[in-house]
């Protein structure tokens, strides 16, 4: 009887242990999933883009929402390539270059050209985490 009795008291053990570090394991990949995905809320980063190059371009009041219009679907269709920088390097730089062009296409017909040069020269040297302005440029 006392054999049975410990045995059912490690199954419990085992089972109460297995199912915590199931879930310590689901919460680390979410956090993962999370720190990978800087964009998973494009809003409010294209918020603070738009907080920085407001100041820095004297942008008017008709063009911030513009602008952020032009950031925000920037940012959604970067999201959406960003498995590709994984799995599809060479695919995930072309399909960048071609979203970047194209917001920077838009962007120099909403701006002047004395705001696009500066826009130009906000460009971080490298890809900064720190740098909000990165997620246009890298």
């Amino acid at each position: 009887m006392k054999r049975i009795v410990l045995a059912f008291s490690c199954v419990c053990f085992l089972g109460t242990a297995t199912v915590q570090a199931q879930s310590i394991l689901d919460q680390a990949k979410k956090t993962a999933g999370s720190v990978q995905n800087p964009l998973a809320n494009s809003g409010s980063v294209a918020n603070s883009i738009l907080g920085q190059l407001t100041p820095a371009l004297s942008l008017t009041n008709a063009q911030q929402p513009k602008v952020l219009d032009l950031v925000t679907g920037f940012l959604k269709k970067k999201a959406s390539i960003l498995p590709l920088q994984q799995s599809n390097p060479s695919g995930y730089t072309s399909q960048f270059s071609g979203l970047k062009n194209g917001l920077f296409s838009k962007l120099k017909t909403l701006l002047t050209l004395s705001q696009y040069t500066k826009l130009l020269g906000l460009k971080p040297k490298t890809n900064d985490a720190t740098n909000v302005l990165s997620q246009l440029f890298y």
